[in-house]
C-alpha cells in the first residue's frame, strides 16, 4: 500500500472535525461546550451534522470527546461496549441512576474500560481543555445511546427533543418532530431496575487499568490490557494492547481484522511494504488487516501506544452486580 493510501487511513490531531450538538444535551448548561469526534466508524452521534473521518468498518468505533474544564458529559448507556483512555487532562467518570453511586479520577494514559447496563457520565475537572479517547464495540456503536430519564427532560427544557428514530430536533431552529414520529420515550421502571449500581470499589478493580501500572508490565513484551487474558478480561469485540518503548519490536505484525494505533507519549514510526508514516499522540491510524508492519519509537523520550484490534467476541461485559 502506498503511503498516500495509507496516509488517508491516518487521521491528524490537529485535523479533527468536532461537532458540538451531536448529543441531546448539547443545550443543557454545564454540557453545552463539549466537542464529540467520530474518527473510525458511525459512532453514535444524534446529529446529522457529525462528521466521519474514516467510515471503513473496523467490527469496532473509535471517537473521542473534547471539552473544557467544568464540562460534563450526562449520564447514558450502550449496548455494547465502551473504553475510554484519556489522551489530556483530569477526568472524573461517574455513574449510577443519578450519577452517586461511584466515581473514578483518571489521568493521561489511563484507561477505563465500561460494562454496560450502567449509566455513567464524565467530567473535565482538569485546568485546560482536555481530550478522551473512545472505542466501542460493534460497526453501529450498538445502535445508539440510551439516556437517563432526567437528561432527555433536561433537554427539552432547552430546545431539544430526541425522536424515537434517534434523531435530533432542535426547537430553537424552529424544527419540530416530523407528523406521525413520536418522541423518544423516557426508559420504563423495570428497564430502570435493570441498571447497575456498583460502587467504586466494585469497579475499580476490573474495569481500571493505569497508565504507569501498564509502563511497568509491558517493559519486556506488550502488555494485553483488553482482552479475554488481559488486565481488564472481557471479549467486547475488540483487544487492546499497550507499547512501550521497552516492548516495541522491529519483527512485523499483522492481523486478521482492522487495528487502530493511537499514540499517548511519545512519536512512533509504523512502516510496512511500501511506505512508512510517523504518528504523534492524538493521531489515529488505521492498519488493514493482514497488512505486515512494525511498530517504533522515532525519537528518544517517554514513548507508549494503544493498539486496538477487532475480534469476532460478542458485546462484552455487562454489569452483574
Amino acid at each position: 500500500m502506498t503511503p498516500q493510501e495509507m496516509e488517508s487511513r491516518i487521521v491528524r490531531y490537529g485535523e479533527l472535525q468536532p461537532c458540538k450538538t451531536a448529543f441531546i444535551d448539547a443545550h443543557t448548561p454545564g454540557s453545552d461546550q463539549k466537542e464529540n469526534f467520530t474518527i473510525i466508524g458511525g459512532g453514535v452521534s444524534e446529529s446529522p451534522d457529525q462528521h466521519v473521518h474514516i467510515t471503513i468498518p473496523h467490527g469496532f468505533n473509535i471517537g473521542a470527546a473534547g471539552q473544557p474544564p467544568k464540562c460534563r458529559n450526562s449520564l447514558h448507556d450502550h449496548r455494547t461496549a465502551e473504553a475510554f483512555f484519556v489522551l489530556s487532562g483530569r477526568w472524573r467518570f461517574f455513574w449510577g441512576r443519578y450519577g452517586d453511586a461511584g466515581e473514578v479520577v483518571l489521568e493521561k494514559g489511563d484507561i477505563f474500560n465500561i460494562p454496560t447496563g450502567i449509566f455513567r457520565g464524565f467530567e473535565n475537572i482538569g485546568t485546560d481543555y482536555g481530550m478522551i479517547m473512545a472505542i466501542l464495540g460493534g460497526d453501529d456503536a450498538g445502535g445508539g445511546v440510551m439516556w437517563a430519564p432526567q437528561v432527555i427532560e433536561d433537554a427539552a427544557d432547552h430546545g431539544l427533543v430526541l425522536a424515537e428514530s434517534g434523531k435530533l430536533y432542535d426547537t430553537k431552529k424552529g424544527e419540530a418532530l416530523p407528523s406521525g414520529v413520536s418522541p423518544m420515550p423516557l426508559m420504563a421502571a423495570d428497564e430502570l431496575a435493570k441498571r447497575g449500581e456498583p460502587t467504586t470499589a466494585q469497579v475499580l478493580p476490573n474495569h481500571v487499568a493505569r497508565y504507569w501500572d501498564m509502563v511497568a508490565l509491558s517493559d519486556k513484551t506488550p502488555a494485553k490490557v483488553i482482552g479475554e487474558t488481559g488486565i481488564l478480561r472481557d471479549k467486547p469485540g475488540f483487544e487492546v494492547n499497550f507499547i512501550t518503548r521497552g516492548s516495541a519490536s522491529d519483527t512485523t505484525t499483522s492481523f486478521d481484522y482492522p487495528s487502530v494505533l493511537m499514540p499517548v507519549t511519545g512519536h512512533w514510526k509504523v512502516t510496512w511494504d511500501g511506505g512508512s508514516a510517523t504518528l504523534a499522540p492524538g493521531d489515529t491510524m488505521s492498519v488493514p488487516e493482514g497488512m505486515a508492519h512494525t511498530v517504533l519509537p522515532s525519537m528518544t523520550g517517554e514513548a507508549a501506544i494503544y493498539q486496538i484490534v477487532g475480534t469476532a467476541d460478542p458485546a462484552g461485559l455487562t454489569w452483574q452486580g
